[in-house]
């Protein structure tokens, strides 16, 4: 009779059963995902500690101790996952099927996949008897996807003692690949951008439906959205992005090379985005501050015309700048006629510690020749910034070759991972892990 391997020497077929756990987030309902982890770190001999806000939403919580010759080194995911509702999918999301070579699911990406890899690569070195430099502390997380209160934010709160002495932390948000002119660049995260959700009102007079007025709320609102479609905020040029951009400009061909140093001129920076099309997209955000007007509130009758609209603005600030920034910026973008409100503001880290960034950037150019390290400002956010309250610098670093367009999949319909890729990404981990000093 043959035995088969434990469940951390099959990341694939490990990601597949986590896919299975609806771990929508909301609820979230974390609690069955967990328990399976637990059962799994455990039977391999590892202690787990549990810590929740909420039973249903659990963290887990395990350690390997190091040989004490550096600090502790912190690998942390999350387990729940965004909506499919709406959404039309080739494959079932909760179903984890592999066609084309690939792990279809929900999280395939983001980040059930990642923390497969980290759960594989932490007990790997266990059952290795692989002593690293510091202890490893494994956190595998509820509620990154809405704002933490259950997960990181909780834990850096109410728990900041099981983190005592963390100087780095291995997260989400890069180690992917992506093409330019040709090339291919793998991202370390070492920096993200700040929420600043904003709310933009446009008030105008109300008046019965069946007598049309003009300049009213709805031409204001008219006007606002066919400015932010059209024009950006200022841009701004941050270490972090200057450093990315220089080093892909240093590998393209002249002609993409000039056109990246052009890039940093905030002189032509609008109209060299424009010509890059979808690589603009891509490097859009990381030049401005951002805003996405995704909710809009205004009118209950069909023949009133409302005196009042609102509009719910995604706002993404650049490391170093502020709220007030913000307002500045959009309200001269804007004009006088919109009245703006910061509704949400959690701020992020200083200026990155890139210590442990050569160490990452030669493992990848090891895993890949072909492939060039990048340092990468991220658009959007994770729990990194809650733990950067705790004096820890988060890199962005579950290495994968993927495919162009891939990671459009993240938070959209058939959302999926090659399978080559979960093993490449441990076997990363893994060498960060022992190399690790």
């Amino acid at each position: 009779m043959t035995t088969r391997s434990p469940i951390y020497e099959r990341p694939v077929e490990l990601l597949q059963n986590l896919i299975r756990f609806d771990t929508t987030n909301p609820p979230g309902n974390e609690v069955a995902i967990i328990a399976y982890l637990k059962q799994i770190i455990e039977e391999a001999g590892i202690k787990t500690t549990i810590l929740a806000k909420d039973d249903n939403r659990p963290n887990l919580i395990a350690r390997l101790p190091g040989r004490g010759g550096a600090p502790p080194f912190l690998l942390y995911g999350h387990v729940d996952v965004v909506t499919t509702a709406g959404q039309q999918w080739t494959h079932p999301p909760f179903e984890a099927i592999i066609a084309d070579e690939m792990i279809w699911g929900r999280g395939a990406l983001d980040m059930k996949g990642g923390i497969a890899m980290m759960v594989t690569a932490f007990l790997r070195l266990h059952a290795a008897g692989i002593k690293p430099a510091g202890d490893i502390i494994l956190a595998i997380l509820a509620d990154e996807e809405v704002d933490g209160n259950y997960g990181a934010r909780y834990l850096v709160e109410e728990h900041a003692a099981m983190f005592a002495g963390v100087r780095y932390a291995i997260g989400e948000g890069g180690g992917v690949s992506i093409r330019m002119g040709g090339q291919k660049f793998y991202t370390i995260m070492v920096a993200e951008k700040q929420v600043c959700s904003m709310r933009a009102t446009m008030r105008g007079p109300a008046g019965h439906g069946s007598m049309p007025r003009r300049g009213g709320a709805t031409a204001k609102l008219a006007q606002l959205l066919t400015t932010l479609e059209h024009r950006r905020l200022p841009v701004h040029v941050t270490a972090v992005t200057r450093q990315m951009l220089e080093t892909i400009g240093a590998a393209l061909p002249l002609p993409s090379k000039l056109g990246l140093r052009l890039l940093l001129n905030p002189a032509f920076t609008g109209r060299v985005l424009d010509f890059l099309g979808d690589d603009g997209t891509l490097l859009n955000p990381l030049l401005h501050n951002t805003v996405s007007p995704n909710i809009v509130r205004g009118g209950d009758k069909i023949n009133v015309i409302p005196a009042e609209i609102s509009v719910e603005l995604d706002g993404r600030l650049l490391p170093g700048f502020t709220p007030d920034d913000m307002l500045a910026e959009l309200g001269a973008l804007l004009g006088k006629d919109v009245e703006l409100e910061v509704t949400q503001y959690d701020p992020g880290a200083g200026e990155p510690d890139l210590a442990l960034y050569p160490l990452l950037a030669q493992i990848l150019r090891e895993a890949d020749p072909d492939g060039i390290p990048i340092p990468m400002l991220l658009s959007g956010v994770t729990d990194g910034r809650f733990f950067s309250k705790l004096g820890i610098q988060t890199y962005g670093f579950l290495p994968m070759d993927t495919p162009t367009g891939l990671i459009d999949t993240i938070h959209a319909a058939n959302e999926r991972i090659p399978v080559a890729a979960m093993e490449f990404g441990t076997k990363a981990l893994t060498e960060a892990l022992q190399r690790y000093q």
